[in-house]
């Protein structure tokens, strides 16, 4: 096994997939890089040349599951053509999506250790591509508006979302339904009523989400 292991090229990827890997099969986070890269067969110069330690394996991975779905989104020559709704909706799909595929990973990630501010850290590299993302949907939407009353506030948006991501986040982690079908829905009612709140007609489409969100937490 070790042999087979260093045979191959050692990248940022293969690491983080042996990674992954390790903690499912381990059900724990590796003591140390020594012992990580003991298990794999690897040298720790290798480890070092792609990460500083295991908490940098841990940001990376959500940078890359961002990095995937911005890739996917591009991909779609129709991407560019969506309106900023569309844009952030087809974003929040894409990548919750994609959380599925990993969610064995995922729910590891964030419940292996009850302090939630520790386990936030893991997301900090997540939170600036989720907010340039969306500063960057509201300045193209800026540019188009010739009234500076009109105009949104990149960083008030910005942040908005990433609340957003957070609550879609929880109710992804919770949702027993089949397919993951309400959070379909999470995605759906709180990006319109986000952006219903931005163009100053919230009444009904709040309401609607605050029926949905009573009736799956409290019916």
């Amino acid at each position: 096994m070790a042999t087979k292991t260093k045979a191959k090229r050692i990248t940022d990827d293969s690491i983080i997939s042996m990674y992954m890997n390790y903690v499912l099969e381990h059900e724990q986070v590796p003591k140390s890089v020594y012992k990580f890269c003991k298990a794999h067969g690897i040298n720790e110069e290798k480890f070092y040349e792609n990460f500083g330690s295991v908490g940098g394996i841990q940001k990376a991975i959500w940078t890359k599951f961002y990095d995937t779905t911005e890739a996917l989104m591009i991909k779609n020559q129709a991407y560019n053509s969506f309106s900023n709704k569309d844009k952030i909706l087809t974003f929040f799909y894409s990548f919750f999506e994609l959380l599925t595929l990993n969610r064995s990973y995922v729910l590891f990630a964030l419940q292996s250790d009850a302090n939630m501010l520790k386990n936030m850290e893991q997301l900090k590299g997540l939170r600036k591509q989720v907010k340039a993302f969306a500063s960057e949907l509201i300045a193209d939407g800026n540019a188009v508006k010739p009234l500076r009353i009109t105009k949104h506030n990149p960083h008030l948006f910005s942040e908005g979302a990433w609340l957003q991501f957070l609550f879609i986040l929880k109710f992804w982690i919770d949702d027993n339904s089949p397919g993951f079908e309400k959070t379909d829905l999470a995605i759906e009612k709180s990006i319109n009523t986000i952006f219903d709140v931005f163009d100053n007609t919230p009444l009904n489409n709040v309401i609607d989400f605050g029926k949905f969100l009573f009736k799956e937490k409290f019916v």
